[in-house]
């Protein structure tokens, strides 16, 4: 050992403890493995300074003659203790954080709670020699007195230390205690804490929460539930609306095809009938998305079935009005027409069924007519390395054959009935008048075909090979070498 050290061994132990905790806090946390190693590296060099001089911390310090040495020996030796707890504990916890991860904090704040009782223990038995029992007899009684005091804060802690051992939940997972809904940020000793969907942070005691009804939405995590409830007049015929709910989720595709989804009747009473449509998505990001798509392609079908929601009762197309006039008044593209050309229109629209299965436009056909979809679900089938997938789908009010109309272009896709369809036919002798005279939906209807061309360009186009870099390693191992 050097003869520095060996003439000066306290104020060595001393710069020993400063340099750990300098080293502890210049060290990133991305480094862990290298911070660990660091601080055992020194503390065994610690020991061994302590030990050569005869500070055992396993006794009683020396230079009893000397006050001023002893206690700077006795302050060493207990330094020892609690540097060989602490050392502990981040030795356990880099262990745990492997095999458990972030959930095992609580357990290894425990274990780092009594390894360092124990240290304080054996410190005041083994260096200031103090009798243990009377000092264990004495700190019962204040514990006693403390737990009761801090009854409600131990309970949370272990209500925590039970969570985190049960893990009804984790970090991130989307959960619901007692109707309050959030992801979980974080489990501490005293509460877990959720980031709701207003973005507001909500704090639950770890006892309450123990105890609660929780729903994790999380898990199983490649299926989340959602539901839409909708209220329709109860005039309407039950097996009308649940057709028309039903033809609404199939034309959802982010919807899961297993677990199926499902319409079920929930109510009646006598301001409204209410219908509900469950279902499942991958993500839970989906299901806002998917909920309002939903809402809104329930609306469509169900006015296409002649149903309207009560809150959409009062502007609902009168009775007398033909489907076909009805669908010009709903379509997104014909419904700024005037009335005389919607009434011209009408009378030249011409109504054609399919089966489910059935082609309703080829793909490389020029049509030479426009399909609006009154009621059903029209599936788009596009072709890519030579296999054909399901782009999209359509549903009430929506058009098909634009690309031969405008441009004299071929469809692009394969327009397919997906369930029983009925679409309106125009015919372009009957259309290219109109567009001549309304640019406004000459104009919609050409932003209708490049959002769609610009679509199935970007689902058909493979997508570019990033090259990848090879350095000298790599160039050596292609070889062989």
């Amino acid at each position: 050992m050097p003869s520095f050290i060996v003439d000066h061994p306290m104020v060595c132990a001393l710069a020993l403890i400063l340099i750990d905790i300098a080293v502890w806090r210049l060290i990133s946390p991305a480094l862990a493995n290298w911070k660990l190693a660091a601080r055992l590296v020194i503390f065994a060099v610690f020991s061994a300074v302590l030990f050569n001089d005869g500070m055992n911390p396993m006794q009683a310090a020396p230079y009893v003659d000397d006050t001023a040495l002893h206690l700077a020996a006795t302050a060493l030796q207990i330094g020892w203790w609690l540097f060989a707890a602490r050392t502990l504990t981040v030795l356990l916890g880099a262990v745990m954080m492997q095999r458990v991860g972030h959930t095992g904090r609580l357990l290894q704040d425990l274990m780092g709670a009594v390894i360092f009782l124990i240290a304080i223990i054996a410190a005041m038995a083994y260096v200031l020699d103090l009798p243990v029992k009377g000092v264990l007899a004495t700190s019962g009684a204040v514990a006693i007195i403390v737990g009761l005091a801090l009854q409600s804060t131990l309970s949370d802690v272990f209500s925590g230390i039970v969570l985190n051992t049960t893990k009804p939940y984790q970090i991130d997972d989307w959960i619901s205690i007692d109707g309050t809904e959030g992801r979980v940020t974080d489990i501490d000793w005293r509460a877990t804490r959720l980031q709701t969907s207003q973005g507001s942070l909500a704090v639950i005691p770890n006892s309450l929460a123990a105890k609660a009804k929780i729903i994790n939405f999380s898990r199983p995590a490649d299926m989340f539930g959602l539901a839409v409830s909708l209220q329709v007049s109860p005039h309407a015929r039950p097996q009308t609306v649940i057709e028309a709910l039903e033809r609404a989720m199939q034309g959802c595709r982010a919807l899961l095809a297993k677990p199926a989804p499902s319409v079920a009747f929930k109510a009646s009473a006598s301001g409204g009938v209410e219908y509900e449509i469950s279902g499942f998505v991958p993500a839970m990001g989906l299901k806002r998305e998917v909920r309002n798509q939903l809402y809104d392609l329930a609306f469509r079908h169900l006015q296409a079935a002649g149903v309207g929601l009560l809150s959409a009762t009062e502007g609902s197309t009168p009775a007398t009005v033909s489907g076909a006039r009805a669908l010009l008044e709903r379509s997104s593209i014909f419904s700024t027409l005037r009335q005389e050309e919607k009434d011209t229109f009408s009378q030249n629209m011409t109504l054609h069924t399919y089966r489910a299965g059935d082609m309703i436009l080829p793909a490389g056909e020029v049509s030479d007519h426009l399909f609006i979809i009154e009621s059903g679900v029209v599936s788009v089938m596009l072709v890519k390395g030579g296999h054909t997938f399901e782009a999209g789908r359509m549903g009430p009010g929506e058009v098909i054959g634009e690309s031969g109309i405008l441009s004299d272009q071929a469809t692009l896709a394969d327009f397919t009935a997906k369930t029983y369809c009925t679409l309106y036919r125009i015919e372009n002798e009957y259309l290219k008048p109109c567009l001549d005279a309304r640019h406004d939906i000459g104009e919609a209807m050409k932003a209708l075909l490049d959002f769609r061309v610009h679509a199935a360009q970007a689902l058909t186009e493979d997508a570019p090979v990033v090259p990848v870099k090879k350095g000298f390693l790599q160039w050596l191992r292609s070889r062989g070498l």
